[in-house]
């Protein structure tokens, strides 16, 4: 996985109601936050479960989660908070938002990554959120970890070989210069359409990525994609 400079802030994990692809990337979060707040997104809270994680709060609408499932975590002392179906906010969102709340500026979401397209392209739009502004947002999915960038200059880590691309999103980024990877950008732009960030590859155990304007989609993958 790739990570910045870590620093004492609060930490969260965010469990969202998709595939969890490996339960690695679970113990690899965890070892990075041992005293995180554990947050579900509804359904998510049976992802948790099953890394042997308890909850300590479930937002959403609670209409993945069986009525058993609730009471025993009720009775675990986990917080419910339950919203409406008929609400603007997915469960994911308001997850995030509780986590926002608990000051948490250290966040990683698993489960995020699902077999439901607009889904997961929602939880991926999730990261430009204000209310994230400030905060290390990542979603993690097997071997591949998503988070955003806006300008400045951003360090990179990795395993030399692995998988790195640079999406922007619209209209475009500008200003963009790479450092340590196979393929370098030297004050260019990528502009919302075509694929020309994707597939780059880390040279080093280090890299960086800096731009004047936009924001920049990074996507890690562990290894040869």
């Amino acid at each position: 996985m790739v990570e910045m400079n870590e620093t004492d802030d609060i930490r969260a994990l965010v469990f969202a109601n998709g595939d969890l692809n490996d339960g690695s990337a679970v113990q690899a979060a965890l070892h990075h936050a041992p005293d995180a707040h554990i947050i579900a997104a509804d359904g998510g809270a049976q992802l948790a479960l099953a890394c042997g994680l308890v909850p300590d709060v479930v937002v959403g609408d609670m209409d993945s989660l069986p009525g058993p499932t609730l009471d025993d975590l009720r009775a675990r002392g986990t917080a419910i908070q339950r919203y409406a179906e008929a609400k603007d906010e997915t469960d994911l969102e308001l997850a995030l938002a509780a986590a926002v709340a608990r000051q948490a500026r250290w966040i990683r979401v698993l489960g995020a990554v699902g077999s439901r397209m607009d889904q997961t392209l929602a939880n991926v739009h999730l990261l430009a959120l204000d209310d994230l502004a400030g905060c290390d947002v990542r979603l993690v999915s097997g071997q591949q970890t998503i988070w955003l960038v806006g300008p400045g200059r951003h360090e990179l880590r990795g395993t030399p070989g692995d998988t790195l691309s640079l999406l922007p999103l619209v209209p475009g980024a500008t200003g963009i210069t790479t450092v340590g990877l196979t393929y370098p950008l030297e004050n260019e732009t990528l502009h919302f359409g075509p694929a020309r960030g994707v597939s780059n590859v880390l040279a080093g155990e280090v890299a960086s990525v800096s731009l004047a304007e936009g924001l920049l989609l990074v996507v890690h993958t562990v290894g040869k994609a």
